[in-house]
C-alpha cells in the first residue's frame, strides 16, 4: 500500500498570541474519507468540505478515492481558529498527492480561509502569526492580500509576506510559475501618519485649572485619575484630552496593542487596517457594559475593554452607574496590569496596562458643592450614591480632584495668553517620563515598594508634612504610597531631584478625602 505524505507550517492562535504549528497530511488507499486530527474545533472539521470544493474549483484533483488524514502538531493545543488552516491544508494535500513538489513547501508557511471557488479570504491573527513565525525561523508566509500588511508588520524586515488572492496563485508562487514580490510594511510610516492626525487640544478647555493640573500629573506619571463634579463641569472634555498628552506609541507597543484589537474586532475585508492601532487607545464603554465586556471573558476568551485600552486610556464616565461586579473586577488589573481569564479548557492572559480615568457626579442630582445650584439630595441619598463605588476601588485611584464649572463668560472667549497647548504639555510629560525610566526603569505609578523607597528622596520638611497628613487623614498604606508616587511625579515635572514639601502638598490636595465636601 503506497503512502503519500507532506508537511507545511501554519500558525495557531491562543489569546492574542500565535504559535508555530506543523500541518501534516497523509494520503493512502482504503475506504475514502477525510479526517482532521489534533484537537480541531467545529470550523476546522468543516474545512474538509471547503478545501475539497476549492481544490476542484482551482483546476486540481482532490484524492476523493483515498484516505486523507490531516494532523495538526502539537496535538495537545486546541485549534480554535480553524478557517485559518484552509490554505495550508489544501497546499499540503496537493503536495502529498504529487501535484506539487513537497520540497517546495520547505521554509514557507500559509494562512487563510478558502472560498468554495478557490479565493483566499483574510482571517484573524495575521499580525501575531507574522511575529510568531518569524521568531520560529520561517522565511516566508502566504496570506490573503487583506492580511498581508499586518503580517508584514509583525514579521519584520527580514520576513517575506507574499499576498495571494487564490489557491492557484499560491501554487504558482510555490512552483515559481508566478513571480510576486513580497510586501514590505513599515511600522514607522504607520505611526507617523497617525501622529499627523488632529487630536483634541488642552488649550480649548476653559477654566478648570485644578483639573488641568491633575491631568498633567496623571499623564506624566501614568497615574489613575478620578474627576468629580457637577454636570457640564468639563470632566469628559478633560478626559478626552489625556491621550494627546501621552507620548506616541513605539513600534513594540503598537504591535502589541494591534494584536489585541485584531483578536477583538475580527476581520473586516473592507478595511484591512482596522486592527492596526497606531495611536494610544481611548476606550469609553457605556455604563451598561457587562462584567465580561469590561474585563474580558466568554466561552472562547476574548479581550475586554480593559485590554483594549492597553497602553492607553480607559474612561469610565458616570462611574457609580456601572455594575458593582464589573467595577470590582477592575481591582486586580489596576494592580497587576493584566487580566487572567480561566476556563476549563484554557487559561488566557490579556495585557491590561491602561490608565483609568473615571468621572462621576458627587450625588444623584449632581450639585453637591456646585456654586451655581443647590443640591436637592438628602444626606442619606448622597451616601448611598457614593457607596455604589467601593472604598477599595477608590483607594486604588491615585488622583481624585473636584472639577468646578468655569464662569459662563469664559466659555465663548478665545484661549487666554497663558493657555497650555497639548503639544507643549506633551513635551513636559515626555521629559518627566524619561527621568522616571532612567531612574527606575518604569513610570512612577508602577513603582513597587522597594523602587519607591529608592526613588522618593524626600526633604525633611516633605517627610514631616507627609507624616502629619497621613495621621490626620487616616490614609491607608496604599494611600500613603500613592501620595508618595504622585509627589515624586510633581518633582519630576518640575525637574527636581528631591521631593519637597510643595510636591507633597500638591499630591495630598489631589486626593479627595470626602467627595461630598
Amino acid at each position: 500500500m503506497s503512502v503519500k505524505q507532506a508537511k507545511i507550517v501554519a500558525a495557531g492562535l491562543e489569546g492574542i498570541d500565535a504559535y508555530r504549528l506543523d500541518l501534516e497530511v497523509d494520503i493512502r488507499g482504503g475506504c475514502p474519507y477525510m479526517r482532521v486530527v489534533g484537537l480541531p474545533d467545529a470550523s476546522l472539521r468543516e474545512a474538509c468540505e471547503r478545501v475539497k470544493a476549492a481544490v476542484r474549483a482551482s483546476g486540481y484533483r482532490f484524492p476523493s478515492s483515498e484516505v486523507v488524514v490531516v494532523n495538526l502538531v502539537p496535538a495537545r493545543r486546541r485549534k480554535e481558529e480553524g478557517a485559518a488552516f484552509d490554505l495550508p491544508m489544501a497546499l499540503a494535500i496537493l503536495a502529498a498527492d504529487g501535484q506539487l513538489a513537497p520540497e517546495r513547501l520547505a521554509g514557507t508557511a500559509a494562512q487563510g480561509e478558502l472560498s468554495l471557488d478557490g479565493r483566499v479570504r483574510p482571517v484573524q491573527g495575521a499580525l501575531a502569526a507574522g511575529a510568531a513565525l518569524a521568531a520560529a525561523g520561517v522565511r516566508r508566509l502566504l496570506v490573503a492580500p487583506e492580511s498581508a500588511r499586518a503580517a508584514a508588520l509583525g514579521g519584520g524586515a527580514d520576513f517575506e509576506v507574499v499576498p495571494v488572492g487564490t489557491l492557484a496563485e499560491a501554487v504558482g508562487v510555490l512552483t515559481g510559475g508566478l513571480s510576486r514580490p513580497p510586501l514590505r510594511a513599515s511600522a514607522e510610516d504607520v505611526l507617523a501618519r497617525a501622529e499627523a492626525a488632529p487630536a483634541p487640544d488642552l488649550a480649548d478647555v476653559r477654566g478648570v485649572e485644578a483639573g488641568k493640573q491633575a491631568l498633567l500629573l496623571a499623564a506624566a506619571g501614568g497615574h489613575d485619575l478620578l474627576l468629580v463634579g457637577p454636570p457640564g463641569a468639563g470632566k469628559t472634555m478633560l478626559a478626552r484630552r489625556l491621550p494627546g498628552l501621552l507620548p506616541p506609541l513605539d513600534r513594540d507597543e503598537m504591535l502589541e496593542v494591534s494584536r489585541i484589537h485584531a483578536v477583538a474586532r475580527g476581520v473586516d475585508p473592507q478595511d484591512p487596517d482596522a486592527g492596526l492601532v497606531a495611536r494610544r487607545p481611548f476606550r469609553a464603554p457605556h455604563h451598561t457594559t457587562s462584567y465580561a465586556a469590561l474585563v474580558g471573558g466568554g466561552a472562547r476568551p476574548r479581550p475586554g475593554e480593559a485590554s483594549l485600552a492597553h497602553k492607553g486610556v480607559l474612561f469610565l464616565d458616570e462611574l457609580p452607574e456601572f455594575g458593582r461586579a464589573a467595577l470590582e473586577a477592575l481591582r486586580e488589573p489596576l494592580e497587576s496590569r493584566e487580566v487572567v481569564v480561566a476556563r476549563a479548557r484554557a487559561c488566557v492572559r490579556f495585557p491590561a496596562d491602561f490608565q483609568l480615568v473615571a468621572a462621576m457626579n458627587p450625588c444623584p442630582c449632581g450639585h453637591v458643592g456646585d456654586p451655581r445650584r443647590a443640591c436637592r439630595c438628602a444626606p442619606a441619598a448622597v451616601e448611598r450614591y457614593q457607596g455604589r463605588v467601593s472604598g477599595p476601588l477608590f483607594d486604588r485611584i491615585d488622583i481624585s480632584v473636584r472639577v468646578v464649572p468655569p464662569p459662563v463668560e469664559l466659555l465663548g472667549a478665545p484661549p487666554p495668553p497663558g493657555a497650555i497647548a497639548s503639544a507643549v504639555a506633551r513635551e513636559r510629560v515626555v521629559s518627566a517620563r524619561a527621568l522616571q525610566r532612567e531612574r527606575a526603569g518604569c513610570l512612577n505609578a508602577r513603582l513597587d515598594a522597594d523602587a519607591l523607597r529608592r526613588s522618593l528622596s524626600l526633604t525633611p520638611a516633605a517627610r514631616r508634612a507627609l507624616g502629619a497628613a497621613a495621621r490626620a487623614r487616616v490614609l491607608s498604606a496604599r494611600g500613603v504610597a500613592k501620595v508618595q508616587r504622585c509627589a515624586r511625579t510633581a518633582a519630576d515635572l518640575a525637574g527636581r531631584e528631591r521631593v519637597n514639601e510643595g510636591d507633597v502638598d500638591l499630591a495630598l490636595s489631589l486626593r479627595l478625602p470626602d467627595l461630598a465636601a
